[in-house]
């Protein structure tokens, strides 16, 4: 079985408790002796078994072959896509059935993570993913006070639309943000763009 691992937790002495996030649901496993395992880190793709017991305890966490990709030694793709994988963590944790979208997004960003700077292809999954969820608004009127907006935007969680004077945040171009809500894409947006929104969709997705 294939998935990513999208959390870990100490438990007692070196154990851990890991959550893998697979094509069919997200599955919390035990690893004995983990710290001792730098396999066993936020972000991998890992082929694993999950081993159960007679005792109704959690599901042994066993037999783990990391999937690695050629990025991996480069600390601030690697940076970005942990943090990626620990917000998505935060919004699924409570689910155990999430659907095959956020194992797919994964492993279609994953694939491409190095041809672009990290952020935008963070920004690019982020959008994929309020578009699947039906949280993706686009700029067209002020989620504060519901006028329509004009030529500028600010953007605040989840990315909702607001009017500069409206929302303390960055602001952008309608029609860069509308073109880049619509295509998936940050091709139109600026480097100091990305780093404003990353700013953003850290505080939670």
């Amino acid at each position: 079985m294939q998935g990513y691992i999208i959390d870990v937790k100490k438990a007692k002495n070196e154990d851990c408790i890991v959550s893998v996030l697979t094509p069919r649901k997200i599955k919390t496993l035990y690893r004995f002796y983990g710290a001792r395992h730098s396999i066993v880190t936020t972000g991998y793709k890992i082929d694993f078994e999950a081993e159960s017991d007679s005792s109704g305890f959690m599901p042994r966490l066993r037999n783990i072959t990391h999937l690695g990709f050629p990025w991996l030694s480069e600390m601030e793709r690697l940076r970005v896509w942990q943090n990626l994988v620990m917000l998505l963590y935060a919004h699924l944790k409570d689910i155990e059935l999430p659907g095959p979208f956020y194992f797919e997004m994964l492993e279609k960003y994953s694939g491409i993570w190095h041809l672009q700077n990290p952020k935008r292809s963070a920004i690019e999954a982020y959008l994929s993913l309020l578009k699947h969820e039906g949280r993706l608004h686009m700029p067209n009127r002020c989620f504060a006070c519901g006028e329509k907006l004009q030529k500028s935007v600010s953007l605040v969680r989840a990315f909702l639309p607001a009017h500069p004077t409206c929302a303390i945040s960055s602001v952008y171009s309608v029609e860069k943000i509308e073109n880049a809500m619509m295509n998936l894409s940050t091709i139109e947006l600026e480097d100091e763009e990305i780093g404003s929104m990353w700013l953003i969709m850290s505080q939670g997705l």
